[in-house]
């Protein structure tokens, strides 16, 4: 078994290596077809844990000590680095996010992400100032416990605030010891190198929001340094049992006769 500190070594140096894909299991069975093929390193997704157990994201539908079990059981089931997605920190104090970093490095994580957006409220993203303080008390505690903090700036792709409000708190997270940033939702290929040129800390790009249609190359040559897809791979693999439900439905069942075996689900060629 890799241990916790070598993955969260590992975690940090293919942020300095390059461009590289961070695939975002919502099972250790997806988890481990992921390492398979070759991906150096997985995200949690909290819509994608949501939706397969029939639950609404950012709604405090799944607990902290659910998102955590989960998360737990990804980073075990793999020799690679695994960050997770931790919504908000799952607390309203800044004592309450540091035992969230604690728990996530107990949890055998090499990283977790926190944001500015917030449930139950009419106003769904943090104000700037009590954002950098939940960012700060969070680096604070990665310092102490070893672990790879990303921080969000969520409102861009809520529509709350523009990219110029998000650069500002982007580079504030990064003032007060984030690692790793990003803003889901940036709109174009112009807006995203310019998110990049604006902050030294490596910048994480998801796709399914904001810009489509960018390939991988051109998301590199912007600035990005990890590519994640959050929750779009479970709402693609959910479409597609959808549409194979569908033919069952009508009495088609090429789609079963054509499934790969078991054994080629458990152990793939590696594409990478």
């Amino acid at each position: 078994m890799v241990s916790r500190s070598d993955k969260v070594e590992c975690f940090r140096a293919l942020h300095k290596s390059g461009c590289f894909v961070v695939p975002n299991p919502w099972d250790i069975a997806g988890a481990r077809m992921m390492v398979g093929l070759g991906f150096r390193a997985l995200a949690t997704t909290s819509s994608g844990y949501a939706f397969s157990k029939g639950r609404r994201d950012g709604a405090l539908e799944v607990s902290r000590d659910e998102s955590l079990t989960y998360a737990a059981e990804i980073a075990a089931s793999t020799d690679v680095p695994v960050t997770a997605d931790l919504e908000d920190g799952y607390a309203d104090t800044p004592e309450g996010i540091a035992e969230t970093v604690l728990l996530a490095a107990k949890a055998g994580l090499a990283g977790l992400s926190i944001e500015d957006r917030q449930p139950r409220s009419n106003l769904p993203i943090r104000d700037f100032d009590d954002a950098v303080a939940r960012v700060a008390a969070a680096a604070d505690a990665a310092r102490k416990h070893n672990i790879v903090l990303t921080a969000r700036a969520d409102g861009l792709g809520k529509g709350t605030y523009g990219l110029e409000q998000a650069i500002r708190r982007l580079k504030a997270f990064e003032t007060v010891g984030a690692e790793v940033v990003y803003a889901p939702g940036v709109p174009d290929l112009a807006s995203l190198q310019r998110l990049c040129r604006s902050v030294s800390a490596p910048v994480n790009h998801v796709i399914g929001q904001g810009v489509s249609g960018l390939t991988l190359g051109q998301i590199a040559q912007a600035g990005v340094r990890r590519v994640s897809v959050g929750g779009s791979l479970a709402r693609a693999a959910g479409g597609a049992l959808m549409s194979i439900c569908q033919d069952i439905a009508t009495g088609d069942f090429t789609a079963l006769e054509s499934a790969p075996a078991w054994g080629d689900l458990r152990s793939p060629k590696p594409v990478i």
